[in-house]
């Protein structure tokens, strides 16, 4: 858990590089492999070997020269990549030693894509588990305050982006889109300038959870929109404990979904 919670306050610290970093990555999550520029596959080749293994914490990467050679790009490139990859705290560059990969302590596990592969390298109970707490810890609070405080305006949104998770249910990308819109429409009805500050962990969090746990099937997708309408209908009815059981709901229906998933 540790290492999960040193990612939330590094971001805290230093969100504009994450910024950065967690929009790269919705691009990425939106286009299909094949549509990725030759900078954003060599950024998550080169990623995806860090979490696998092939370059373990403090060793180093290959020299520049290595690299240009082994994806037949430009210096250009593959410096773009390791400010990409810095960004991610994947790696670091030391000044005229290279580049080396970090401790896994300081890897930036809100970002959407470092989350994913760690997802998708191997079954890790312990950052299930670690996301669990993390989402129990923020989420129920975010959907009380916006039973307390979201507005008329506030509601239409959170309804719209619902009406849209009902309408794409069988829709990967445009389901997963309406779902982080929801979640955003219910934050900013809060009204808290530092919790919209960590909009961007919070959403890079829950895109990679969702997008892990998108099941489509009669088993699954009913719930999840019943559970979405419950926590509407507890904000608009304004009722700050029924959003808060609403989104615990939420949050353990996932958690089992992304346990069987991995």
């Amino acid at each position: 858990m540790f290492w999960f919670c040193t990612a939330l306050v590094q971001l805290f610290y230093s969100l504009e590089g994450k910024v950065e970093g967690t929009l790269q990555a919705s691009k990425w999550k939106i286009m299909n492999k094949t549509e990725l520029s030759k900078t954003d596959r060599i950024i998550a080749e080169i990623g995806q070997q860090i979490i696998c293994g092939k370059y373990v914490p403090g060793s180093s990467l290959p020299s520049e020269a290595e690299m240009c050679e082994e994806f037949q790009t430009s210096r250009n490139i593959i410096r773009e990549v390791l400010r990409a990859l810095t960004a991610k705290r994947l790696v670091e560059v030391k000044r005229y030693r290279g580049a080396f990969v970090a401790a896994r302590n300081q890897w930036n596990y809100l970002d959407t894509d470092v989350l994913q592969w760690v997802l998708a390298n191997d079954y890790d109970p312990r950052l299930i588990s670690a996301l669990s707490e993390v989402r129990n810890l923020v989420e129920p609070a975010i959907a009380r305050w916006a039973a307390e405080r979201a507005t008329s305006s506030e509601l239409v949104a959170i309804e719209a982006a619902l009406n849209d998770m009902n309408q794409h249910h069988q829709d990967f990308n445009a389901f997963n889109e309406a779902d982080i819109r929801f979640h955003e429409a219910v934050l900013s009805s809060v009204h808290n300038p530092v919790l919209q500050q960590l909009n961007v962990a919070i959403s890079s969090l829950q895109r990679a959870v969702f997008e892990r746990t998108y099941m489509p099937d009669e088993g699954n997708m009913p719930r999840t929109l019943r559970e979405h309408q419950a926590l509407y209908d507890a904000i608009r009815h304004q009722n700050a404990d029924a959003a808060e059981q609403a989104a615990l709901a939420m949050i353990a229906s996932s958690t089992r979904r992304l346990k069987d998933e991995t």
